[in-house]
């Protein structure tokens, strides 16, 4: 596999993950994820991706219901 950035060989490792909404900002230190060796730029499996977007979305839920109950 090959970085789309700058054709940098992949390998697999773990990098971290950092999200800025409206009410909170989600930084995740440690996610599986393809980490270009040349460039560091990573990509993240489709799994990793659903898993992530689960993650936001509850907090998103969590922090409308924390914001009404103010």
């Amino acid at each position: 596999m090959t970085c789309l950035h700058c054709r940098g060989k992949m390998v697999r490792g773990h990098a971290p993950f950092q999200v800025d909404r409206e009410d909170y900002h989600l930084i995740l230190d440690h996610v599986p994820a393809w980490v270009c060796g040349q460039c560091g730029e990573a990509y993240f499996e489709p799994s990793e991706v659903d898993l992530i977007q689960d993650a936001i979305n509850a907090l998103d839920e969590r922090t409308r219901r924390l914001a009404a109950s103010a």
